[in-house]
């Protein structure tokens, strides 16, 4: 059943990035196309990979109710040295993708602060972990 529920995902995905590269088929370049998409699901999957990292070894020491994406910031600061170390890189939770995506509204004046946001979370990356993983 795992893995039709993977196969659902992956063919929904394969439309919707269809529906999107159709729509912006002559204004974007397909391999612009292609590195933002990519640059999308690498985001996407390290966001996810470091909040089921941090949950879980919360869960395991006993706060079932925990939830690294709800943390504040400030409070998500003490995991920052050992995700480094751990993982190679650290999110905060306002930038983690779910957080992001959340928060994104259908205006182009949102589009422009969110682009900004993805900005920082790219450059906090690269700053944090002495890494580059994007050239802007």
């Amino acid at each position: 059943m795992a893995d039709t529920k993977k196969e659902q995902e992956r063919d929904e995905l394969h439309r919707a990035i269809w529906v999107i590269a159709d729509d912006l088929r002559g204004s974007v370049d397909g391999w612009d196309f292609k590195s933002y998409i990519l640059g999308f699901m690498f985001y996407r999957y390290i966001s996810e990979n470091l909040t089921t990292k941090i949950n879980k070894d919360e869960w395991d020491a006993g706060d079932l109710d925990f939830d690294y994406a709800k943390l504040s910031d400030e409070d998500a600061e003490m995991a920052r040295e050992d995700m480094v170390q751990t993982k190679g890189f650290f999110i905060l939770p306002s930038e983690l993708f779910c957080n992001v995506r959340r928060d994104a509204k259908d205006t182009e004046a949102t589009f422009k602060n969110k682009d900004g946001n993805i900005r920082s979370v790219v450059e906090n990356l690269n700053e944090k972990t002495g890494n580059g993983i994007s050239e802007y």
